[in-house]
């Protein structure tokens, strides 16, 4: 039988990037930023905050691109990982529906549904009068999976029933900037539930962690980017 998932989508950060050299994250913004005023003589202990908040303010984000993170989303539906591998500049490593076997179907489910609401109408001539609910479509669906692989088709062949409400992990790098951009679009508003609830929790610990750098980001604002 399906296992079903409501609110259960959550993170990892797996490292906050320190290059091979004695410079903290900040530190590195601060070295590189300094390269364009030729201000290297200016950098003291406590300096690099000052700098990489006057760079934020000005809008120079590009600076920002020096340091990265590196996250790790888990419980979350291949519909969350389709949303987060549109941003470009970004690397990626998910699980692979190509060899990994999915029988054991764990999939998502909004969580403001009931899964057991008898709301889906099948057509007569597949199923005469049957009205099932969300979890019977979601064992129907894995018992499709089960018995194709069963008859001897390999993982990437079965995928092909697989829901997108289907559970997945993904793994993401980026540099400081492009984590702005993808925090702002995935915790506005106007952002999909699973998404936006993850991304904000993620968003209210590196406020706490790297204020400098995400302290000016707020969940909930509206932009005018494609969501």
């Amino acid at each position: 039988m399906a296992k079903i998932l409501r609110n259960a989508g959550s993170y990892r950060i797996l490292a906050i990037m320190y290059p091979p050299t004695k410079f903290a994250p900040l530190e590195l913004i601060e070295l590189a930023g300094r390269t364009a005023y030729q201000s290297q003589d200016k950098i003291t202990k406590n300096s690099a905050e000052r700098f990489v908040k006057m760079l934020r303010d000005r809008g120079h984000e590009s600076v920002l691109e020096h340091s990265a993170m590196t996250v790790e989303f888990n419980n979350v539906s291949r519909g969350f990982t389709h949303e987060l591998v549109r941003h470009r500049l970004a690397s990626f490593t998910q699980e692979s529906t190509r060899y990994v076997d999915e029988s054991d179907f764990i999939v998502v489910c909004p969580p403001d549904k009931d899964p057991d609401q008898l709301c889906i109408e099948i057509s007569p001539e597949v199923l005469p009068d049957a009205v099932i609910s969300f979890k019977q479509w979601m064992d129907l669906n894995e018992q499709v999976y089960r018995s194709l692989r069963k008859a001897g088709w390999v993982p990437e062949d079965a995928r092909q029933v697989l829901p997108t409400a289907i559970k997945s992990q993904i793994v993401i790098t980026a540099n400081f900037r492009e984590w702005r951009h993808i925090l702002r679009l995935r915790t506005s508003l106007k952002a999909h539930w699973e998404i936006r609830a993850v991304m904000t929790k993620l968003l209210k610990e590196l406020r706490a962690t790297v204020p400098v750098v995400f302290d000016d980001i707020l969940a909930g604002e509206e932009h005018e980017e494609d969501q």
